[in-house]
C-alpha cells in the first residue's frame, strides 16, 4: 500500500463503494421500472409498490449503516485528537474547532499539531486547507 499523503489519503471500501452502492442503485431503478410496467399493464400494482417501498427501505438501511459507522469513527477521532492535544499542551482542544477540522488535523505530526489547531481556529481554515498546510503527514490507516 502506498504511504498516505495529501494526494493519496482517501480510502474506498470496495464492497461498499464498488459493489453495494451500485447494486442499491440498480435495485431502486429496477423496482421503479417494475412499478411502471405494472401500472402500464394494470397488473399487480400493489406488489410492485411493495417491492419499491421495500427496495427504498433496504437502500436507506444500507446507507445508514455506513453513515452511523462514520459518525462513530468521527467521535473516536475527536476523542483521540483531544487526548493528543491534552497530552501535548495540558489543555483540551479548542471547542470552536469543527469536526471537519479535527478530522483533518489527525494527519498532522505532533510537532505541527498544536500550532496548526490554533491556526485552524483563528483563521477558520477548512479541512482541505489544513491538509495542504501539513508538512509531515501522519498516516491514518484505520479509517474506512
Amino acid at each position: 500500500m502506498k504511504p498516505q499523503s495529501l494526494d493519496h489519503h482517501v480510502r474506498y471500501h470496495p464492497v461498499f463503494h464498488f459493489f453495494g452502492a451500485p447494486l442499491a442503485l440498480i435495485t431502486i431503478i429496477g423496482s421503479i421500472v417494475n412499478l411502471c410496467s405494472a401500472i402500464k399493464n394494470n397488473d399487480q400494482i400493489w406488489l410492485a409498490v411493495f417491492i419499491l417501498v421495500t427496495s427504498f427501505l433496504l437502500v436507506v438501511s444500507f446507507f445508514l449503516t455506513r453513515i452511523y459507522s462514520n459518525k462513530v469513527q468521527d467521535r473516536v477521532i475527536r476523542m483521540e485528537e483531544n487526548f493528543r492535544h491534552f497530552t501535548l499542551t495540558g489543555k483540551p482542544l479548542n471547542p470552536h474547532l469543527t469536526m471537519g477540522q479535527i478530522i483533518a488535523l489527525r494527519f498532522s505530526s505532533d510537532e505541527e499539531f498544536v500550532a496548526l489547531s490554533e491556526r485552524a481556529v483563528n483563521e477558520g481554515l477548512s479541512s482541505k486547507e489544513i491538509k495542504q498546510t501539513i508538512k509531515n503527514w501522519r498516516a491514518d490507516e484505520y479509517r474506512v
